[in-house]
């Protein structure tokens, strides 16, 4: 009996740090982000899949809803606009955050996408922040991303008109903005053709790559195909789901256009900033 005695004695007593984690357990305190948009938002094809992965800490999950190919408009009648306030009901999170991009699909000449600029894609855009803003989320408005064309050798900045018109929804709204458009445009024009083209989804082929090294490349208004302006090739058009095209953004492409989007969601809602990585 008084060999066992002398065992329990000598016994290691129970970690302390065993009983630290039981005291300290506390509920989980994250909030959630959702990325609603076209391919310029998507995965494989837009900044959502980098900014998910490496723009966001763990306190904070990241869901990509965005769709290639839709409009303001399509993404809605589709029933892909549903999962958003949807999400946003699903409880447990401090906060909801629904980032907003569109444009690109509601320009003239897609059918059955387009929407009127003056009309349609705005009260597109205010009903989506009101839906938001019911499910309990907070909306989060983006102009959308540039193309890398140019015209006379200068970027053609063909979606200013719609970057203007979700700055005007947003002010008119008092959601907060993300000017993705006038960033990129920044970031593109300073590039020029050569370096810009590195951001794309695929390589550029050769004779892309040769005409951009010689002169800025220009998009004549009539085709809406980017032609180098010095040497005569005519690079293949900037067109969804082709093998190169000055739209869609590879890796490189993505994880800069994350970086920019990281960088404003933080100023334009301070509140989550610090789940948001510089």
């Amino acid at each position: 009996m008084l060999a066992l005695a002398l065992l329990a004695a000598a016994a290691p007593a129970a970690p302390a740090a065993d009983v630290i984690r039981t005291e300290a357990a506390q509920p989980v305190s994250a909030s959630k982000i959702i990325l609603v948009g076209d391919s310029t938002t998507a995965v494989g094809s837009g900044w959502g899949s980098a900014f998910c992965a490496e723009r966001v800490t763990q306190g904070l999950a990241c869901l990509n809803l965005a769709r290639g190919g839709r409009s303001s408009s399509s993404y809605r009648a589709e029933g892909s606009w549903a999962l958003a306030p949807g999400e946003a009901k699903v409880p447990g999170y401090r906060r909801t955050v629904i980032l907003i991009q569109f444009g690109h699909n509601d320009q003239p000449g897609k059918p059955g996408r387009s929407t009127d600029l003056a009309t349609e894609f705005p009260a597109n855009l205010t009903r989506y922040v009101a839906e938001a803003r019911a499910a309990g989320a907070l909306p989060v408005l983006i102009t959308p991303l540039t193309r890398r064309m140019w015209k006379d050798g200068n970027l053609d900045r063909d979606l200013d008109p719609r970057a203007a018109a979700v700055r005007k929804v947003a002010a008119e709204t008092k959601t907060p903005l993300i000017d993705l458009n006038a960033r990129s445009s920044a970031i593109v024009e300073a590039m020029g053709p050569s370096v810009a083209n590195l951001t794309a989804e695929v390589p550029p082929p050769a004779e892309v790559a040769s005409a951009a090294s010689l002169d800025r490349v220009s998009l004549p208004s009539s085709t809406g195909a980017p032609t180098a302006t010095n040497s005569g090739i005519a690079p293949r058009t900037g067109k969804m789901n082709r093998p190169f095209d000055y739209t869609h953004l590879g890796p490189a492409g993505a994880s800069l256009f994350a970086a920019v989007i990281a960088d404003e969601l933080a100023r334009a809602v301070p509140e989550i900033r610090g789940s948001i990585l510089p």
